[in-house]
């Protein structure tokens, strides 16, 4: 039989690894803003034309 503590630390494993998920499934529905959208397009257009500058 496992000892009070080991039960604590099982618990609050399961717990941690629950709430991350819960976390993580309510910020997954997050919008970007319209400007930084746009930033991140401007972004990676550069860095793509960067690449084929550099080949």
């Amino acid at each position: 039989m496992m000892p009070v503590i080991g039960w604590l630390f099982i618990l609050g494993a399961i717990a941690m690894v629950v709430g991350s998920l819960l976390l993580l499934r309510d910020t997954a529905n997050m919008q970007i803003p319209k400007d930084k959208l746009e930033k991140i397009r401007e972004r990676k257009a550069e860095q793509e034309k960067e690449e084929k500058h550099n080949w």
